[in-house]
This record gives C-alpha cells, structure tokens and sequence, in this order.
C-alpha cells in the first residue's frame, strides 16, 4: 500500500479549504489539499459555455471585513468592480445606489401595500438600526488576518476602541435570534407584505441577519472574469508557496488512529494535523473509532449523532439562459444583480404548509397536482437574477447575454420526483414556468431570443460539491444548531472531538457563507501551526 506523509493534509478545495492551505503553505508547512472534482472552489467558481461564462454558486461577494483582508494579507490583486443591486415587485424597479435608496424602498412598499405605512416606516427604522450594527460588526479589517505583533498602531487605534462596541453589538444581534418569519408577525400585519420582505431569504433565517439585507446589497463586489476568480487567486498562491493540490481524488477513509486517510484510489496519506473542509456528515459517516480510546470514540458518536439530527439549509434551482440579446437591453431594466418578485401577493403558505403535504403523500398525488403546485410556487416567488455581462463585458460574446435566474428550493422535493421516476420532465416544467414568469413580466426580451438552456438543481449541487441535501449556507436554522452559532466564540467552530483534526467551511459556523468559510478556513490553520 502506497503512504505519502504530509505535516497538514486539508480535504475539500473549496474556498474554507484553500484559504487554510495556503496560510500553511505559506508558513513553511508541506500541505496537501486533497479535493474531488477537477477545479477548486466549491460553490465560488466560474465556468465557461459556449463563450458564456456564469457563476455556478455565489453570484457576487462579500467582504465582511474578511475577504479583502486577506488579500491585502497574501498579496493577492483581484480585478473587482460593484455589484449594484436592484430590487423590482410586479412592474417597479428600483435600482440601489447608497444609504438615500432605502427610503426609495420604504417608498416603493409604501405603494404597494397603502394601509401598511406606519408598519413599513417601523421595518425601516429596524434595517436602519441593523445596518448601524453591521458598521460596527464588520467595520474594521478582520485581526484574524493581522499580523498584531508587527502592527501595534492597528491594536491600539483601531481594536481597541472598536471592541467594546463590537460586544455591545453582539449582544444586540443575540436578542434578534428568533426568525425572521415570526419576528415579522410582531410588526407587520399584512401577510403578502411579510412575504415581500422576507421571502428571498432561507426559512428561519434569524431576524437580525435577514434584516440585515439592505447593508449587504450596498456591499456587493464582483472579480472581473467572475466570483470563480477568487478561488483561482488562492490556488496560485498556494502553488507559488510550495503546497501540493491534488483534484478528482475523494477521500474514503479515515483512520484517526493512524493519521491516516485513504482515498478511491486505495492511495493512503499519513498527516500530523487534518482539516477537514467538506461535508461534515460525510467526516463523521467515514471516522474509523475502533482502536480510539472509549471516551473519544463516545465523543465522537455524540457530535455525529447531533449532525445527523440535522439537515442542510435550502438549496437553490438556477435556470441558465445564454440569450441573442445584447447586454445594454437587460442594463435598460435592472442592474446585473437583480432581486424581483412578479407579484405583490407573496408566497403565504406555499413554499411551507403546501410543500409539506405534498412531500408527505408525492407517490400518491397526480402530476397535474403538482404542476398546479409549481405554477403557484414560480408565480408568487423572488427570483436572483444574476447578468454576469453587466458587471464585466467579457463574460458574454459580443452582442449576446448570458443570464442567471435563481430561486430557493426545497431539495427533498427533487430527490422524491427522482424516486417517481420524472426527474427530468420536472426540471423541464419548472424551468418553462419561470421562463414564463420572467418573460412576461420583468423581461419581455426573453421571448424567441434564448439560444439554448440548462439548469442545476439541489440535486446537481449536493452531488458536485457532495453538500448535504444540496444546502448552499450550511445548516438549516433550528432552534438548537449541530454548531456554533455565535460571533464571539466563532473561534471554537475549528475543534473537533477527532484528535488531530479540525474543521472550516461553511458546515463549521451558521449562518455561513463565503466570509466565514475563509475565517474558519483561517482559524484553523492558525489552529494547526499553534499547535
């Protein structure tokens, strides 16, 4: 049996992963980063069609005080421009310029729900205060990128004052825990109007981070060449340090009593220290405990039977449209990052109650019943509408578009119309319908100018990126959660009761994300070479 021997072996080359193997890289370590498909990056990464080029998971980032840090930190030039926002109910658009645009929005709900004034002004006074807080959360560079030691003016000119009211602002965002869903009810009495607000966002998303929308879509950025562009930039830095990479190889074993992970190829690795990046179910499904000491070994059981207690947030459905349009046509409606719901009644209890009958007798119900079901569903729905042409002009052939239109999906929907045997035909509905939707309403251009298209579902993305039930944020939120959940112990969310190894990524941390899969993809490395 061939064993190759590493100081640090890092499993899952997403973003989580790279950005913990090249801090060790860089400090010296012979690291390997083991990742199973053929490109780094996870759910941040581009890809190429017929001279189109789309983003596959994330369609724009956000610094969180993280992302850029850690450039500056490894010297990484990224070409980035803003993403502008725009978000759009029926037939009105407003596209999102600075801090003045949210009284545009209170406005534009205002017109849409006229007896719900004095409820609308009180949601703005909240994402006014929340956006307060966010300044102070992450409204310095992150100190887990810092050299503190060679930078003592940024300890005492910028940590020190700030870190007082970071804790103040922490216990603020504690008390806004509760869902987004039921915090609403507390304000808002219209139901159609709870739904405009809050059903772009994943169930039980809590209030605070929810509320928090606003601040996120003056944040924006967007790499020139696409999001994928990020992970490309780290993955060269950790070629230049000396760390090895190795795609399309998945590990299928791992033996903590050895320090050992074996792979498909029946090729095994011996490493001191082990971060694992990836699927934590599939960490804890493949954990060899026999010959760990009995306190470990029930450890163990006990943090794996938490993970499998729980499930995957919602996934996502991504219809990708490569269109006989030039971009200047879309740029007339709504900037290339665009959040629109076609109708002001919102989606009640479709995408809850409903869903959950008929998840719960699917084999017995009628297709027509089902197609009625998604007629409902793409109709009163938000849609992310990502144009990645409008953000960089080479990401399209000259005179055509290529267009991205998201929603929120339930990936135990796909998995059972897969076991009915009509995975397929389904896909196909659901990509008519909100191709029906958009085109006649927001996008009439649409009509007789796509070329071709294609879609992933929850189903493509828990197979490619190997996510349980296709979440695309980690865990969904419950009231206990399998992980940390809180910013001023986020430094705990590494650990694991595995000895030698640790965790990052966004199954390490709710609610993830790009920023907190890099940070714990950092503070586990900083773990690694602490010890």
């Amino acid at each position: 049996m061939i064993v190759q021997e590493y100081d640090t072996i890092v499993v899952g080359g997403g973003v989580a992963g790279l950005t913990s193997t090249v801090y060790l890289a860089r400090a010296g370590q012979k690291v390997l980063l083991i990742e199973k498909n053929s490109e780094c990056g996870g759910l941040v990464n581009t890809f190429n069609r017929d001279g189109f080029h789309f983003d596959a998971g994330v369609r724009a980032l956000l610094d969180a005080g993280i992302i850029h840090t850690m450039l500056k930190d490894l010297e990484i030039k990224l070409d980035i421009v803003k993403s502008p926002v725009s978000v759009g109910i029926e037939n009105e658009v407003l596209n999102i310029r600075d801090i003045e645009s949210l009284g545009d929005y209170s406005n534009l709900l205002k017109k849409f729900y006229p007896g719900s004034e004095s409820e609308i002004d009180e949601v703005i006074r909240i994402i006014r205060k929340i956006m307060k807080h966010m300044d102070v959360l992450y409204g310095i560079e992150n100190p887990f990128f810092k050299d503190l030691k060679r930078d003592p003016g940024f300890v005492f000119k910028k940590i020190l004052p700030w870190f007082p009211r970071f804790l103040l602002t922490v216990r603020k965002i504690n008390r806004m825990n509760a869902p987004v869903e039921e915090y609403l009810k507390t304000i808002v009495k219209d139901a159609s109007l709870r739904d405009i607000i809050s059903q772009h966002f994943f169930k039980n998303t809590p209030s605070f981070f929810a509320l928090s929308y606003f601040s996120l879509y003056l944040e924006y950025f967007y790499p020139r060449g696409g999001v994928g562009c990020l992970a490309d930039a780290i993955r060269q830095k950790i070629l230049e340090f000396g760390g090895e990479i190795r795609n399309e190889k998945t590990i299928t074993g791992l033996f903590p009593a050895d320090n050992l992970v074996v792979d498909d190829q029946n090729i095994s690795y011996k490493y001191e220290k082990l971060i694992w990046a990836a699927d934590l179910k599939r960490l804890y499904t493949m954990t060899e405990t026999e010959n760990l000491p009995p306190q470990v070994r029930t450890e163990i059981e006990v943090t794996k039977a938490r993970m499998f207690a729980n499930r995957g947030g919602d996934s996502v459905f991504s219809l990708f449209l490569e269109v006989d349009e030039p971009p200047e046509s879309f740029a007339k409606i709504a900037h290339g990052h665009f959040f629109y719901t076609p109708s002001r009644q919102g989606l009640g209890e479709t995408h809850r109650q409903e869903l959950d009958e008929l998840l719960a007798r699917l084999r017995e119900a009628s297709r027509v019943e089902i197609l009625s079901w998604l007629d409902r569903f793409t109709r009163l729905n938000t849609y992310e509408i990502s144009i990645p042409a409008l953000k960089d002009p080479n990401m399209a052939p000259p005179g055509k578009t290529g267009v991205i239109i998201s929603l929120l999906a339930e990936y135990d929907l796909f998995k059972k119309v897969e076991e009915a045997g009509w995975l397929d035909e389904f896909t196909r509905e659901l990509e008519d319908r909100m191709l029906k939707v958009i085109s006649g309403s927001i996008y009439p251009i649409l009509k007789d100018k796509i070329i071709t298209r294609f879609s992933f579902t929850p189903l493509s993305i828990a197979r490619r990126v190997d996510s349980s039930e296709g979440g695309i944020t980690g865990w969904a939120f419950r009231e206990q959660m399998p992980v940390i959940n809180k910013i001023q112990i986020a430094d705990r969310a590494v650990l694991t009761p595995i000895p030698s190894v640790c965790q990052a990524g966004q199954w390490t941390y709710s609610p993830g994300g790009v920023p907190m899969s890099i940070l714990t993809g950092k503070l586990a490395a900083d773990r690694v070479l602490k010890n």
